[in-house]
């Protein structure tokens, strides 16, 4: 009988990527997914480690699956990812009940892996963080109708605040080549939304081709036949040109919906932050888009209680906010962590940085709901994710919405999985859109 194992896949799309990858080699080597650990041969962690909430997390997973182990109830524990990555001096000390633990440009060895812990031995690989991407095909674990769509690795930018850097290495661009026939693949298998996706997208081709690359990749996306929509995960505010914007708001595939990460608006801070550009270029950038791109969604990530953030900056950003109105922000409380500038700069407390956070969110949810109202009596196009028993309804997602993070568009109808809808918006509630099929 062949061996069984599970898979518990934390963190960014970056790393689901990755383990979808992982998931594609055990199973060409013969290997069965089970759903549940519980009575599997070995178990795959794949971690995350940027910020204290997620290494939380994958610690707890980890310790989680070491009391099965230690029942007698799950073989062997295997981690891999950032957490492993950041750690690797230290993480089998730290937690012996690991039995192999791979880097993050291990992933490929991952058979190998296993096999040696079947000779008895505790692998512990890890390769160049700086490598070249390795190319490995991989199981579509998403949709159905939408994958994500790497198109590099690592990040360059440096970040005061931010450890991945030192955790997954420079910026590194796949081939266009590559890019392009993954997408093609992913088409021919019925994908119709392709999530384009990088710690940095903006800047991709500038290492392998000495220029930003991304309108050009989008051109060639939106030739392949079956892909429908083109969505751009992140871009980052000082890599915009005009061909981008052009590209952006000419191209029908492409969905208006842009992630532009901008994590405060206040220059003395994005500056001490390391993050190019001001904050009136910012203000600048966003009118431009919206300009040009008529309908854009803006989403963007905002870091409250950064160092140098008191109540007069705080206040800055809150206005910025109220006049920007951007449809879509994930927030988050300032994270010091070890090894980056940022954690050795003053800056306020843990309880005032999510109280911060907490009223930016409550600011933005009274924009989220006015963006959502906005849209009641309008048709939009769908695309259908599941159907909901409890509810008895179809749940797809808008243009305006990227799974997992957005909202939902709920109705009634006669739907496809995986296909599109066109849905008439009838009411709306806690950010979820309600409607019939037109």
């Amino acid at each position: 009988m062949n061996k069984t194992f599970a898979l518990i896949s934390l963190g960014c799309a970056k790393n689901l990527v990755n383990s979808e990858q992982m998931l594609y080699l055990l199973d060409e080597a013969g290997y069965v997914l089970v759903p549940d650990p519980e009575g599997a041969d070995f178990c795959i962690i794949n971690t995350c480690g940027f910020i204290d909430a997620a290494k939380s997390e994958a610690i707890d997973a980890i310790l989680e699956m070491a009391e099965l182990k230690k029942a007698g109830k799950l073989g062997a524990l295997i981690v891999t990812g950032c957490l492993s990555e950041r750690y690797q001096d230290s993480i089998l000390d730290e937690l012996p009940e690991i039995d192999a633990v791979l880097g993050i440009s291990s992933f490929g060895n991952i058979v190998g892996a296993v096999k040696a812990l079947e000779l008895g031995e505790r692998p512990r690989l890890f390769a160049d963080r700086n490598a070249p991407v390795e190319e490995i095909p991989r199981v579509v674990s998403t949709g159905p109708g939408w994958a994500y769509l790497r198109i590099a690795e690592g990040c360059g930018n440096f970040c005061a605040f931010c450890a991945i850097p030192y955790i997954r290495g420079r910026y590194r661009s796949r081939s266009l080549e590559n890019v392009l026939a993954e997408a093609r693949d992913l088409a021919a298998h019925g994908i119709k939304e392709l999530i384009v996706i990088a710690q940095d997208i903006t800047r991709y081709g500038t290492d392998l081709y000495g220029r930003r690359c991304l309108a050009q990749l989008c051109r060639e996306l939106a030739k392949i036949e079956g892909v429908e929509w083109i969505r751009l995960h992140y871009l980052y505010p000082d890599q915009f040109d005009d061909e981008l914007i052009d590209e952006i708001a000419n191209n029908p595939k492409i969905v208006k919906y842009l992630d532009i990460p901008i994590q405060h608006i206040n220059d003395t801070i994005l500056k001490r932050m390391n993050r190019k550009g001001t904050g009136e270029e910012i203000r600048t950038l966003f009118r431009t888009l919206r300009e040009r791109i008529p309908g854009l969604v803006l989403r963007t990530s905002l870091i409250a209680g950064l160092p140098g953030e008191g109540e007069e900056e705080f206040e800055e950003l809150c206005r910025f906010l109220r006049e920007a109105r951007i449809e879509r922000a994930g927030v988050f409380p300032f994270s010091p962590e070890e090894g980056t500038p940022a954690a050795k700069m003053p800056h306020v407390d843990e309880e005032t940085a999510r109280h911060r956070a907490e009223l930016i969110l409550e600011l933005q949810q009274s924009i989220m709901d006015d963006f959502c109202q906005s849209f009641v009596g309008r048709t939009l196009r769908v695309l259908v994710e599941r159907y909901d028993e409890e509810e008895a309804c179809w749940v797809g997602r808008s243009y305006a919405d990227s799974p997992d993070i957005d909202g939902e568009v709920h109705f009634e109808g006669l739907a496809r999985e995986g296909e599109f809808a066109d849905v008439l918006i009838t009411g709306t509630g806690d950010g979820i859109l309600y409607g019939e099929e037109a």
